[in-house]
């Protein structure tokens, strides 16, 4: 069986013109105005309540909700290269309300445990909705929610029978097809509460605008080799490249790069995620596409798109292949990948072939600190001093700020209703060493592939994952 993206390919010279001007770069990060320079850390002499590693979200919540909790404490934020230069500025800019990266995914795993984590994922996304109009982050912020779309019969099937939750709106194909004019679409649900968009680099650097405001010290250029902890029960040292500084305690927020701490280093592997970005549309394009209300859109397929409108009226369009590199390499040439570039750029013009003059201007890849469960895990070390939180699964722009809460209540030394939940408590289990690691991804990645050519039937593989707690269903 065919994929739709295989029954209506369009021709080679139409991908070559939409490719041939495009900038290896993210356009999020390239899209951004001066920004400001941080010091590299150079004093040995600093003592810190709390020394977060890392510059992206993870880290840049971790020390904004700190200071707000006590703004009393010294923060210090530490980054090896500039902040938000990694997943933080390269994602589709989806802010999703799900903590467990889909109900049924959380469902599979802690049934007893769901609608508490759903509402929670909503109380996480108003908290970030209110965060940004209470400080004033210039982030291009829009509540939009998500619409899911099916693009083969059986995921229609599928969506009709699951479309009568509280908040959504189903479209059946005339109405999915008025909403945003597309003839790949058959149906579609429009979750309107549970998601919203942003420019993810300019939310990355007003939350270290905010952070710095309320007195955190932020360090470029600043790569923490090591954490030690020279005498027990005494003052943590986080090393750099050029010195050391102490701290009362460390959230370690390196997501998809190796963790400081070896007992984790096989708890996620980094997975390279592809994206483009066309030229701003015309408003005869736009009025060619419709979507109106600009939500975020994804389709329902194993290997799915995801796509949204920018502020400035371009489309980002990411997604479908997920590459892992042996040995969880990560390497500045493997960002430039010229078989999927062309991959998504035919499968943009059959969903959207009336927008054929449309050129991409931007191409580029990041790094997803992939999991088993494919949701956030949380994890402490040296007496519960250190604070540690990944396996993000591509959902992190919103589940990172629950992260960062769950951490601070840890430090806090108080149960709450996010430190409860076993989904916190429990930890995922680990990827096998190589060259297991590699086979059995990419034996599930065939597999997840298969699927989709088969009506969504999964193989024996799949099914087995499945039985042991290590499938996915978004």
């Amino acid at each position: 069986m065919q994929t739709v993206f295989e029954r209506h390919t369009p021709a080679s010279s139409l991908i070559d013109r939409s490719l041939a001007t495009s900038a290896l770069q993210p356009f999020w990060l390239d899209d951004m105005p001066d920004q400001p320079n941080y010091p590299v850390l150079t004093s040995a002499s600093s003592h810190y309540d709390l020394v977060v590693v890392g510059g992206g979200y993870t880290g840049l919540w971790s020390a904004l909700l700190a200071k707000q909790r006590d703004p009393g404490i010294r923060v210090a934020l530490v980054e090896g290269q500039t902040i938000g230069w990694a997943a933080s500025g390269r994602n589709g800019g989806f802010v999703e309300a799900s903590l467990t990266h889909g109900t049924e995914n959380g469902r599979s795993r802690w049934p007893d445990e769901i609608e508490t984590l759903e509402r929670l994922g909503l109380e996480n996304l108003d908290g970030i909705e209110k965060t940004v109009d209470s400080l004033g982050l210039d982030c291009d912020f829009e509540r939009t929610g998500s619409i899911a779309v099916a693009v083969e019969p059986y995921q229609a099937a599928e969506l009709a029978a699951a479309a009568a939750r509280a908040g959504q709106v189903y479209f059946d194909q005339q109405s999915i097809r008025a909403e945003v004019h597309s003839p790949t679409y058959l149906a579609g649900v429009w979750s309107k509460d549970g998601a919203a968009l942003v420019h993810p680099a300019k939310l990355a650097s007003e939350l270290a605008r905010a952070a710095g405001a309320l007195g955190v010290d932020i360090y470029e250029h600043s790569k923490v080799l090591g954490l030690e902890q020279p005498r027990r029960g005494g003052s943590l040292s986080v090393r750099t490249e050029r010195v050391s500084i102490r701290a009362d305690r460390v959230i370690l927020a390196t997501n998809g790069f190796p963790s400081l701490l070896k007992r984790y280093r096989y708890h996620t592997v980094p997975v390279y995620d592809y994206a483009l970005m066309t030229e701003p549309l015309t408003d005869s394009q736009l009025a060619e596409i419709g979507w109106s209300n600009r939500q975020g859109i994804s389709d329902m397929s194993n290997q799915f798109h995801y796509y949204r409108l920018s502020k400035d009226n371009r489309i980002l369009w990411g997604g479908y292949d997920a590459i892992y590199h042996f040995g969880g390499r990560i390497r500045p040439e493997y960002e430039d990948r010229d078989t999927t570039y062309r991959r998504l750029a035919g499968h943009f013009f059959t969903t959207f072939p009336q927008l054929e003059e449309v050129r991409f201007s931007h191409r580029w890849a990041g790094v997803i600190d992939t999991s088993t469960r494919f949701c956030a895990f949380f994890g402490s070390a040296y007496g519960d001093r250190v604070g540690y939180a990944a396996g993000f699964t591509g959902l992190g722009v919103a589940a990172t700020r629950f992260a960062a809460e769950v951490m601070l209540d840890r430090f806090a030394g108080e149960p709450t209703a996010r430190t409860e939940l076993e989904m916190v408590k429990s930890i995922p289990m680990p990827f096998p060493p190589e060259p297991l690691a590699s086979a059995g991804i990419q034996a599930t990645r065939w597999s997840l592939d298969r699927a989709d050519h088969h009506e969504g039937r999964r193989n024996v593989l799949l099914k087995a994952l499945d039985s042991v707690g290590l499938g996915f269903d978004s």
